[in-house]
């Protein structure tokens, strides 16, 4: 049986780079993703479509449907005494960490936080009413979800924190995920996931006060409905799945690079990607994966998903290794480079979140650091940004003239209006000097 590692490699003087570089990056961009999943995409448009005609009623075929459970608009919200019992029984050392998490998360967030801060007189920040956070969990809870997801929102000001998590068998969302809610103060949970929860999030249902805004990673379902019911509601960004791209040189683990391309591959969908301008270290990091797969629980899937979407791609020099990272515009990108560590990072334009030392691995920010990990995936990270706090506030300009400015202004004004052929508001600039 063939190993999928056999392939994943990609050295520079060896023919069939460029071609075999350029697949890489399809496989990955935005563009390739919508062309080979356009069947999905449609599906997700009918879901979206439905739950809009039928509210509750397709919310509920459809999680019967995918999740193979029958609920009840009324078993739709997680009761106040699940919440509470989960809560209540969670253990005492989970919690302890899930809180110093918390904690982090809350002073980053609040450190950049742009509504608490003098601002000009002609712009004002309100946070957002009422907000949406996706949460995966059917198959693994993810309590850091909620954290990086919701505490942004709390420190913005947002005072209505909606969740929705797909329930897993037995119609239960994870008591951990349960938990975190409750901790933070979010008591309107939904067993209910994919594209009909964010549906039911945008449009509303009898049972589901619609949304402003909707936040949170996810698989293609999730994504290509947020991404479908955009201006009808805000999103933050095309959230999964997720990639990392490690650049290294000679003075890198291989041991610790393969241990960092596994934790994302093991995702399934997920990738890690090694660039590098090190042959040795190429060699060393592929004899690393080969070793440390076998030892994982989903060492079979996670082994097929570096074959499908990882790779170890080796540049004739440094700067091209920068280039291409600023090309690929990954999620994450960590630099592993010695002393050279923080030059490089100076050089990276797009990447979602960046790691720069041997000591900070992709975890580090997916669990404690402060930033959120709810980043932008498919290279958008050319255009969309990390979740922060600012996201959860809008802007109003402000605008006051008094006469005397206006008059000085008004001859300009009405020129402009008049090249527009609005003669309208020339004239209601005009009536204003005639007084």
């Amino acid at each position: 049986m063939k190993n999928p590692l056999d392939d994943i490699v990609i050295i520079a003087s060896q023919a069939g780079f460029a071609e075999k570089l350029q697949r890489l990056m399809d496989i990955h961009s935005m563009s390739g993703f919508l062309r080979n999943r356009a069947a999905v995409a449609q599906r997700v448009r009918d879901i979206v479509d439905e739950v809009a005609r039928r509210g509750d009623d397709a919310v509920i075929e459809f999680t019967e449907r995918f999740d193979n459970i029958k609920l009840t608009a009324d078993q739709l919200r997680i009761r106040p005494d699940e919440l509470a019992a989960a809560h209540r029984d969670i253990d005492s050392t989970l919690m302890a960490s899930l809180r110093k998490a918390i904690e982090n998360v809350r002073a980053y967030q609040s450190a950049v936080f742009i509504g608490n801060r003098n601002v000009p007189a002609g712009i004002r920040y309100t946070p957002l009413k009422r907000v949406g956070l996706c949460i995966p969990g059917a198959s693994a809870p993810l309590p850091s979800t909620v954290i990086m997801t919701a505490v942004p929102a709390i420190v913005a000001g947002v005072k209505q924190i909606v969740v929705v998590s797909p329930p897993r068998r037995h119609g239960t969302i994870h008591p951990v995920i349960l938990a975190v809610c409750r901790e933070l103060g979010i008591d309107e949970v939904y067993r209910i996931g994919g594209a009909q929860a964010v549906a039911a999030l945008a449009w509303g249902t009898r049972t589901i006060p619609k949304v402003d805004k909707i936040v949170g990673p996810g698989n293609d379902y999730v994504q290509l409905a947020k991404k479908e019911v955009f201006g009808l509601v805000d999103i933050d960004s095309f959230a999964g799945p997720s990639d990392v791209l490690i650049i290294a040189d000679e003075t890198a683990q291989a041991a610790w690079i393969a241990a960092d391309m596994l934790s994302q591959a093991e995702h399934n969908p997920g990738a890690g990607i090694l660039v590098t301008d090190s042959r040795r270290l190429a060699q060393d990091v592929l004899k690393e994966l080969d070793s440390q797969v076998r030892h994982l629980d989903r060492a079979d899937a996670t082994l097929d998903c570096l074959g499908e979407f990882s790779a170890v791609v080796v540049f004739e020099d440094m700067r091209k290794v920068i280039d291409f990272a600023n090309d690929f515009a990954p999620e994450h990108v960590q630099i592993q480079c010695g002393d050279r560590s923080r030059d490089v990072r100076d050089k990276i334009e797009n990447a979602g979140a960046i790691f720069v030392g041997p000591y900070t691995p992709v975890a580090v920010g997916d669990y404690w650091a402060g930033p959120s990990h709810t980043l932008p995936t498919r290279q958008t990270t050319r255009h969309f940004s990390a979740l922060t706090s600012n996201d959860f506030v809008k802007s109003s300009s402000i605008i006051e003239y008094d006469k005397q400015k206006l008059l000085a202004s008004a001859d300009d004004i009405i020129r402009l209006a008049m090249t527009e052929g609005l003669d309208a508001h020339a004239k209601s600039i005009d009536i204003r000097r005639r007084d």
